[in-house]
C-alpha cells in the first residue's frame, strides 16, 4: 500500500505495509508498523523543510500544480 504526505506543493508517495490481525479485540486493523510511522514523520518533516532529496530516499516526490 502506499501513503500520500503532502507540504506545500509537494506530495510524496510512500511505501508502507498495512498490517490486519484476524484476532485483534480492538478492531483497529489495518494500521502501520512503529517503523513506517517513523518513515512517514521524517518524509514529513523532510518535505516541509523544503529538503526534497531526503524526502526521496522513502518514496517518490511529486510537485502539485493548481489548474484552477
Amino acid at each position: 500500500m502506499t501513503e500520500l504526505i503532502e507540504a506545500g506543493n509537494y506530495v510524496a508517495k510512500v511505501r508502507v505495509e498495512h498490517i490486519y490481525e484476524a484476532d485483534d479485540p480492538t478492531n483497529w486493523a489495518p494500521y502501520l508498523s512503529v517503523d513506517d510511522v517513523e518513515k512517514l514523520e521524517k518524509v514529513d518533516a523532510a518535505l516541509r523543510a523544503g529538503d526534497l532529496a531526503e524526502a526521496a530516499k522513502y518514496g517518490r516526490i511529486y510537485e502539485l500544480t493548481e489548474v484552477s
